[in-house]
């Protein structure tokens, strides 16, 4: 990038009686332009990264960081009057949801400063999933119309959208670019539906609804309209450079399946080369399989996208043959290899009238990668058994990571500063000499607790003027931040609450370190329980926020609307980072690690990549409650009595029945009693208490209790805290990535 002659056109930038988006798009324009005079050279392969969600966050301070002038434009702004933090009210690109789509947003990051050619393709939402409003205690929906601010970052690229038929419409698809800075410019491309109204409703929100048949076809219809898309470009690519020579198609192109929504790209792929390319059905078959690979993100049914033969059939006619084919020439295979029946039908494409998506990733992909230690070892041993014991070769680990340009020196430039002073700035262009630190830490601590300080200060801050509540200087801060889910177990942490609020009520509890618990979190509009949960945190926080005997010992706060931008803050300004779910349900997490790189310790269950984060920054150093995976499969398969529990423990007790006692209004809706149910009784499709959460709540309130008493001694918890941050780099989604590319990709 021309870096002078940005800075010299922004010198002479007018700024008088401009809003702050002009300002925002003039500025980001000017960027943008000398950022794309310098792009890379095309390479010889490129890896392409498919994926329903890409969570960018706020581009505009990420891009002026990654492009080297952040702090030039800072200064430049100064001297015109004005306070570049003004742009901090253009609200984030709403291309996302949770963990799935951040990691794909981390890893083009990490890509693009490593110089490798990774591009992404997805979809340009209008409104994405949604504005998360709180009323009442209860979530609201409401459309995030992220775009009113205009897309100064994105490039329409009119002459290159493509038509994708369905049987009852045609659809076009625009592309939208979106470049990545780096070593190298890498590119997101995110396709908008255009046509008729009906065709228009493809990109305009995430998730919908799929509780309808309607609801169902327009999941569907995203699904494929983005991967048709996608492969359909590539392809046409491939022959007007290397002409009609499929074979050597993989030599060039790597596609990542991210997760199961993508996995109709591998349908469509082979239809096109059969179809429009005249391939046989047999060589398009080994062209995908040198092609495709795919990352599984959870192990949970209902995650693991499966489809209809009516809906495929319906709309989509030609990826139906194409998978009736692809089932029968895997069954063909799986004959060869002496499968039991058992096993073929456990593998199996079509089974029951539906399309399996992730057994058509595990019978194509070349590569199937979990997200941790862990999680892949229970894809081995449980969900994919089958598939492991006749394909052994195509399972790899690849542990999740998080770019820290974003989530440590673009949202903690004080503590990157306190690094840089301590051991120069050689980390910023390789990570892993973050662990020079390690023989600093007792120097640095009291220098770590004002840059923990100033960072809650800055945090209090900007809940006062996004939520009216204000916190004192001083408060521990533990965080519980990721989407709302009953495996996630925000509920145990609410339970916790209570029976610590208890404690300081009686007296119980003593010598307690000013606290405050904060959440952030959105439920599926369709989630009754998780709706539930947030309305139950709302109800606590009020009771405790108001109760003049402890708030100024506890406090409660559920941050509306939770996103990227909201989450720079609370990572680097939180103590504890709660990572509580269900021990083998969480397959990695990240934002367990983007906490831990900014100084945080974790209280969490040994799950995910909280494993791999107490490996590394010793057990002493974070503090793990609750059962662990064999305990947890032990007590599904031998059960146990959740309301015996409640009889023997009166804390328990006491925290549980607020939820039927009338301690709490859930204003007539029956959401609390259906909580009170779920965890006592159970229901037609779950036993009493299916997440354990009564079963850990006890270690569970004992280690925020422990955490709370070591916070006392402030220069050794800060070591504890430094313990974390020095040994995070393995976290970092440079290492994830590079090793995608090496053992994955081969790019």
């Amino acid at each position: 990038m021309d870096r002078q002659l940005y800075l010299q056109n922004l010198e002479k930038l007018k700024t008088n009686g401009k809003t702050v988006i002009e300002l925002y798009n003039e500025i980001s324009t000017l960027a943008l332009e000398c950022g794309l005079s310098n792009a890379a050279k095309p390479a010889a392969k490129n890896a392409y990264y498919l994926s329903m969600e890409f969570l960018i966050g706020r581009s505009f301070f990420n891009n002026l960081m990654e492009l080297g002038v952040l702090e030039e434009t800072r200064d430049v702004l100064a001297k015109k009057g004005i306070d570049i933090n003004i742009f901090e009210e253009i609200e984030d690109a709403a291309l996302g949801n949770g963990g799935l789509g951040r990691l794909a947003a981390c890893f083009l990051d990490s890509a693009a400063g490593l110089g490798l050619p990774l591009h992404g393709y997805g979809i340009r939402y209008k409104y994405g999933l949604f504005k998360q409003a709180i009323k009442n205690g209860f979530q609201v929906e409401l459309p995030d119309d992220w775009q009113r601010f205009s897309d100064p970052w994105s490039i329409r690229r009119e002459n290159e959208k493509r038509i994708i038929k369905f049987a009852d419409m045609v659809v076009t698809a625009v592309p939208y670019d979106m470049p990545v800075f780096g070593k190298r410019v890498n590119n997101l491309r995110l396709w908008q539906a255009e046509g008729s109204e009906k065709a228009q409703k493809i990109s305009e929100y995430l998730y919908p609804a799929d509780d309808t048949e309607e609801g169902k076809l327009l999941r569907l219809r995203q699904e494929y309209f983005f991967s048709a898309a996608a492969v359909g470009e590539l392809l046409d690519k491939h022959v007007k450079q290397y002409g009609k020579n499929f074979d050597k198609f993989a030599e060039f192109n790597a596609i990542q399946l991210n997760d199961t929504h993508p996995v109709l790209a591998i349908a469509e792929f082979i239809r096109l080369l059969t179809a429009e390319h005249k391939v046989g059905f047999d060589d398009a078959l080994n062209i995908a399989k040198k092609t495709f690979s795919y990352t599984n993100h959870t192990v949970l049914p209902e995650a693991l996208e499966c489809w209809g033969d009516g809906l495929v059939k319906k709309i989509l006619p030609d990826i139906y043959t194409v998978l009736i084919k692809l089932h029968l020439r895997q069954k063909e295979e799986l004959v060869k290899l002496k499968c039991t029946p058992e096993e073929v039908a456990d593998m199996a494409i079509y089974s029951s009238e539906r399309f399996s998506m992730a057994n058509l990733a595990l019978f194509i992909g070349h590569t199937v990668n979990g997200v941790a230690k862990l999680h892949t070892e229970i894809l081995k041993a449980s969900l994919f058994k089958t598939a492991y014991k006749y394909y052994p070769d195509k399972f790899q680990n690849k542990t999740n990571g998080i770019t820290q340009r974003r989530w440590l020196m673009l949202c903690n430039r004080e503590l990157s500063a306190l690094i840089d002073k301590t051991i120069g700035s050689d980390w910023r262009e390789d990570i892993s000499k973050l662990s020079e630190l390690n023989g600093h830490i007792s120097d640095i601590a009291d220098e770590f607790i004002k840059v923990k300080a100033e960072k809650k200060k800055q945090l209090f801050d900007y809940i006062k003027e996004q939520e009216g509540a204000e916190l004192p200087n001083g408060f521990l801060v533990y965080s519980q931040v990721k989407r709302l889910h009953e495996y996630k177990r925000q509920l145990m942490t609410a339970l916790a609450i209570l029976e610590i609020y208890k404690g300081l009520k009686d007296g119980t509890v003593t010598d307690f370190q000013p606290s405050v618990f904060l959440f952030g979190a959105k439920s599926a509009p369709a989630y009754r329980r998780a709706k539930a949960i947030i309305k139950f945190i709302n109800e606590i926080a009020k009771k405790v926020n108001s109760d003049a005997q402890t708030n100024g010992l506890l406090r409660v706060v559920f941050v509306h609307n939770y996103n990227v931008s909201y989450a720079e803050k609370i990572v680097a300004g939180t103590d504890v980072s709660l990572q509580v779910s269900t021990a083998g349900l969480e397959a990695s997490g990240t934002g367990n690690m983007k906490f831990m790189m900014n100084g945080a310790v974790t209280c969490g269950t040994m799950d995910g990549a909280n494993i791999e984060i107490v490996e590394l920054a010793g057990k002493e150093n974070n503090y793990i409650f609750g059962a662990e995976v064999d305990e947890i499969e032990r007590l599904k398969k031998d059960g146990y009595d959740p309301k015996e529990l409640l009889k023997a423990n009166g804390l328990h007790n006491f925290a549980v029945s607020a939820l039927i006692d009338g301690t709490f209004s859930d204003d007539g809706t029956g959401c609390f009693k259906e909580l009170y149910d779920a965890l006592t009784v159970g229901a037609s499709w779950h036993k009493p208490d299916n997440y354990f959460v009564l079963h850990d709540l006890e270690s569970f309130v004992n280690s925020l209790l422990k955490i709370n008493a070591d916070s006392k001694d402030a220069k050794a918890f800060a070591v504890k805290q430094l313990k974390n941050t020095a040994n995070s780099a393995h976290f970092s989604s440079d290492r994830t990535i590079s090793e995608y590319a090496k053992d994955i990709w081969k790019i």
